[in-house]
């Protein structure tokens, strides 16, 4: 029996009851649960198989709501909320006492977004509580863009996903922090660091942690497929290094005539790096379904969202 549905009102009724659900954003589906129950937080890190010390994203109904989660908010985050907010901007901003450390991995900085998606805004108006939502994948897996893709993770697991399509942006937010009320990039998302800097100026980048990080995102290995998976600036130097073996590749506009491919994902015929960027995980969850030895993907433009292609297929890369 499928776990998927379109009704708000279950979805309310699950979370109340301390559930954990699946729900959509514009940038990847999330699992939810209150922030404020240590049982609905502690569960979302056991489903995932997520360390402890790996914060959670907060998602909130509206910027106004931010003073409720957030304290001494530098000038340049009141900026950046302004410009992106509802949106795919995290911010990382001291903590209300209130907030749960399990929620903060025990930090004093809090990971806080207001997701830009209709069926969530409304699920989030109808709570008394804001929701921790990271995606909706066994950690390190690859992100998932539809609700099929969250069922097929933890259909036994979940009592529902929220249906809300797929995921226009189709990657995850982007991280920034404050130093000295200055911004710091922590994760690469869906704003490009130019998006980020027309609005406040330069921005530090410090996007891997592997033994403390200071916001979700940072662990050098995520995003992976099973499949074994290279990236290359050159695909067809790469498949001659391969025979007798099944392989799948994945690029940005150009397809390659290869006899030795046997699936072959094109993320955008026309060159946009948003449509390729809203394109990658579904491209990576066929390519790894369909039993290849191997998947080679292509090195982007490295600017704009190809910097965060980039970033994702890199974390994705085994070898």
């Amino acid at each position: 029996m499928s776990i998927i549905s379109s009704s708000i009102e279950k979805a309310v009724a699950l979370l109340n009851q301390e559930q954990i659900i699946g729900i959509p954003t514009e940038t990847v589906y999330g699992l939810a649960g209150n922030i404020y129950s240590s049982k609905a937080i502690e569960r979302i890190y056991a489903m995932k198989k997520r360390p402890f010390f790996n914060p959670l994203i907060v998602h909130i109904k509206s910027a106004t709501a931010l003073s409720e989660i957030a304290r001494d908010i530098p000038e340049k985050a009141a900026l950046l909320a302004e410009a992106f907010w509802p949106g795919p901007l995290t911010l990382v901003l001291n903590k209300q006492i209130a907030i749960p450390d399990l929620v903060t991995a025990g930090k004093d900085t809090v990971a806080v977004r207001v997701p830009n998606h209709p069926e969530t805004l409304a699920l989030l108006n109808e709570l008394a509580y804001p929701l921790a939502a990271p995606s909706a994948n066994p950690f390190g897996a690859i992100s998932p863009t539809t609700a099929t893709h969250v069922a097929d993770y933890f259909e036994k697991e979940l009592p529902m996903v929220l249906d809300g399509g797929a995921c226009q942006r189709g990657i995850e937010s982007t991280i920034i922090g404050f130093e000295n009320g200055e911004p710091i990039l922590y994760r690469l998302g869906s704003l490009s660091v130019e998006d980020i800097e027309a609005v406040a100026g330069s921005v530090k980048m410090i996007t891997h942690d592997n033994i403390a990080p200071a916001a979700p995102g940072m662990l050098s290995k995520h995003y992976a497929p099973l499949t074994t998976t290279f990236l290359t600036a050159d695909v067809k130097k790469k498949l001659v290094t391969f025979e007798d073996q099944k392989i799948g590749v994945l690029v940005f506009r150009n397809g390659i005539n290869d006899p030795r491919i046997v699936q072959q994902e094109i993320l955008s015929p026309s060159g946009n790096l948003a449509e390729a960027a809203s394109q990658l995980y579904a491209a990576l969850h066929r390519l790894d379904n369909s039993h290849l030895d191997c998947i080679i993907a292509e090195r982007f433009p490295d600017f704009g969202l190809g910097k965060t292609i980039n970033d994702r297929l890199k974390r994705a890369t085994q070898k």
